[in-house]
């Protein structure tokens, strides 16, 4: 069992506050104001083992970026591969995927993970706009 930290406290109310889908990197920008004494190696500990307890989603992202998602239901994901930011998606978890995923025999199915990429409307609309540098 782990102890309790108020560091750890601090990462999930952050990542509990947030509509987007944050990197490591971002909580610790957010949070190294009001704990200074924070380092982002606790920060991604603390996410990596909130994950590992099911508290939190980890989202693995092209080029090995890690995003992370308070809301740990089955839910889909859109990923902008133009910027970056990685979006819920609003069309209801398939839970067909996991009945035929089950049935193919390779083994028990406890969840799974849909990803859309594709370019986000704001990226669309900068492109437009002319403006190359997304």
């Amino acid at each position: 069992m782990q102890k309790h930290s108020r560091q750890r406290d601090a990462i999930l109310q952050n990542l509990m506050s947030r509509r987007d889908h944050p990197t490591a990197d971002a909580i610790y920008q957010s949070l190294r104001h009001d704990l200074p004494r924070i380092s982002l190696g606790t920060v991604y500990r603390n996410l990596n083992l909130m994950a590992e307890m099911g508290m939190i989603r980890s989202i693995s992202c092209e080029g090995g970026i890690r995003h992370y998602d308070y809301d740990t239901s089955d839910h889909c994901h859109y990923v902008c591969t133009c910027c970056g930011n990685v979006m819920d998606l609003p069309i209801p978890a398939d839970k067909e995927l996991n009945r035929l995923a089950q049935a193919s025999g390779i083994g028990s199915i406890d969840c799974h993970s849909l990803i859309f990429y594709g370019t986000c409307s704001r990226c669309k609309e900068q492109v437009s706009a002319g403006n190359r540098e997304l």
